[in-house]
């Protein structure tokens, strides 16, 4: 590399992510590392629900709670390629036990007769210490926070992973952090970025999130499916190439299948945030709202304007805690009137059910889905008056229960509505009855900086890490409420799908929805049909509190894009939520099919 006086490099930095969550596809690391041309490779594995598999894994064997995957499937075997290619990696492999992975990994790397110096970031982990957080409420609800809870983490940023590059680790661990900070941590030891350098800091946490979720900027879940459908089985991972000033590229390697482009990455940059003003994170709070992004060659997107401020003086902390037991049922039932068998069946098994868990002073279920899947039940008003009449359906009943013996009963009342109830049931899905799992419910809070000592361990040695706490963030004011006036003459209706494109994602029990227009012209017709409101009375039938349920919006003018978030519209989000699409996976599909006014003439030439 080229190097600056300062000892910092002087040229771009190639980075991939090879892993969007803790099941991806193995192959991603080897594709990378063997055709990328990298200086750095990156994981991404935790998500709540996975911190609290990871921890009752460590519960039952203190040896465990991290990605064993990363150490076993995806590590060993490319050890020897990443060594002869001087390439470092950064994972939150470590899940709540980074310290076994550490060792694991080390372990892997001795077997193989290779030197590898390993860090980890410590410090996330506050279960332990959980009472010294009593005073800690809910974001949101304002609740206290919970007597038991079965992980407890704060997001950490990026300056411990730099600082652990700069002690010389090959590969660092973490815990749980901000997702984007295993891309944001390299780049500041790379080129030598302040803590209070924040337009660069939030040009780096952009590049984080937008392949944090490796192939979903590179077409996975794109709008547009069709064009990248034939690369499915080889789906290429996402890179950014970062220059010293903040401007990045990102593409993929060469002879990959997806597709980079300005949508293709545009959708990634809207998924799963809120306000695109203040995205907040531990190192930089970022504005998107002025980004730009253009086409810079094959499978090539050039992205700027990222700014940022001063972060808060806190972490966001999430906690999971028990909230019961579950039990999910899936059976197929076919012929005429398949949906309302479907669900005629369903109720009774429940009310079944119920009879007997009164009977034996069990007390009832504390939460009930029917769903019938294939006669668009998601949809609410908006399914089709056809989609009803389907000759096939697989009926989903997820019932929850604060005891288990209540959710064995369900269990064994499943397989006699094959005889004693409606006809064309297939029987149930699965090998046996379904087994009741426990829910871990998400607490989310905010601790001051201040209460979360940070230390590195590199080989035998540990060491602090200092990061600014005193915060500064100022708010941005209430997103305008104004919106262009509808068109006016002769208008006819367009699916929202014919003028723009649509990615959503999950943020705890809110969902997001990011719409990108897919010509300039079009922005004003959308802006002016789908206000806030709208959105709100399309999206009742999910929302907690119906058309009183809150949805904002905001613009982003750099990239003709809108961004709605809907709070409480999951069911409680997440492994808590007896919802078929708990994360709101399918909100932004069901969002394409809004009627926009457009005047004739336009419509007329698309």
């Amino acid at each position: 590399m080229w190097l600056t006086a300062g000892g910092f490099v002087n040229k771009s930095i190639r980075i991939g992510c090879a892993s969007a969550f803790w099941g991806d596809t193995n192959t991603a690391a080897a594709q990378l590392v063997e055709r990328g041309a990298l200086d750095y490779l990156v994981f991404d594995y935790l998500a709540e629900i996975t911190m609290s598999i990871l921890a009752a894994k460590r519960l039952r064997d203190p040896n465990e709670g991290y990605a064993t995957d990363f150490v076993e499937h995806v590590m060993a075997p490319l050890l020897p390629q990443l060594v002869e290619r001087r390439i470092k990696v950064v994972a939150n492999a470590g899940g709540v036990n980074p310290l076994a992975c550490k060792a694991a990994l080390e372990a892997a790397a001795a077997k193989a007769g290779i030197a590898l110096r390993v860090a980890v970031v410590l410090g996330d982990d506050l279960n332990a210490r959980r009472k010294d957080f009593a005073d800690c409420v809910e974001i949101g609800s304002g609740k206290p926070l919970p007597a038991t809870t079965i992980s407890m983490n704060a997001y950490l940023g990026a300056i411990p992973i730099a600082r652990a590059l700069t002690a010389g680790a090959d590969v660092v661990i973490t815990g749980r952090c901000v997702d984007s900070a295993v891309v944001l941590g390299p780049l500041m030891h790379a080129f030598g970025w302040r803590a209070d350098d924040y337009d660069r800091l939030a040009a780096g946490s952009l590049a984080g999130h937008i392949i944090e979720c490796g192939a979903q900027c590179t077409g996975g879940n794109f709008t547009d499916w069709e064009l990248v459908r034939e690369g499915y089985a080889d789906m290429g991972f996402p890179i950014v190439e970062v220059e010293p000033d903040g401007g990045f590229v990102v593409t993929k390697p060469d002879g990959t299948g997806g597709l980079v482009s300005v949508h293709t990455v545009l959708e990634q940059m809207l998924y799963e945030i809120g306000d695109p003003r203040a995205y907040l994170l531990p190192d930089v709070a970022c504005d998107f709202t002025q980004v730009r992004l253009e086409p810079a060659g094959d499978n090539r997107v050039r992205v700027s304007g990222a700014k940022g401020q001063a972060p808060t003086d806190t972490y966001k902390v999430s906690a999971t805690m028990p909230a019961g037991m579950r039990c999910a049922a899936l059976f197929m039932i076919g012929g005429i009137d398949a949906a309302k068998k479907g669900r005629a069946s369903a109720t009774a098994i429940v009310d079944k059910v119920r009879r007997q868990l009164l009977a034996q002073k069990l007390g009832d279920f504390s939460g009930v889905d029917i769903h019938c899947i294939g006669a668009e039940e998601s949809y609410g008003p908006h399914a089709r008056p056809g989609a009803a009449a389907t000759r096939e359906v697989v009926v989903k009943i997820a019932v929850q229960h604060p005891h288990p013996k209540a959710l064995k009963l369900f269990s064994r009342e499943i397989a006699q509505a094959a005889t004693g109830m409606a006809p064309g049931f297939t029987g149930y899905f699965g090998a046996g009855r379904p087994e009741p799992h426990m829910v871990p419910k998400l607490f989310s809070t905010l601790v001051p900086k201040t209460r979360v000592p940070i230390e590195v361990a590199i080989g035998t040695e540990r060491f602090a890490v200092e990061v600014p706490t005193a915060g500064g963030f100022v708010a941005p004011p209430p997103p305008a409420a104004a919106a262009p006036a509808a068109p006016s003459g002769d208008c006819v209706e367009l699916p929202l799908l014919r003028l723009a494109l649509a990615r959503s994602g999950d943020k705890g029990d809110d969902a997001n929805i990011g719409v990108i227009a897919r010509r300039p012209e079009f922005l004003p017709l959308i802006e002016a049909a789908l206000t806030a409101e709208a959105v709100r009375d399309w999206f009742a039938h999910v929302l907690a509190g119906g058309r009183d349920g809150r949805v904002e919006r905001w613009t982003l003018p750099g990239t003709q894009a809108l961004n709605f978030l809907l709070h409480h519209a999951l069911g409680g989000g997440g492994a808590a939520s007896l919802r078929t699409d708990p994360q709101g996976k399918a909100f932004a599909q069901m969002l394409l099919d809004f009627p926009v006014p457009v005047p004739r003439a336009l419509a007329q030439a698309l």
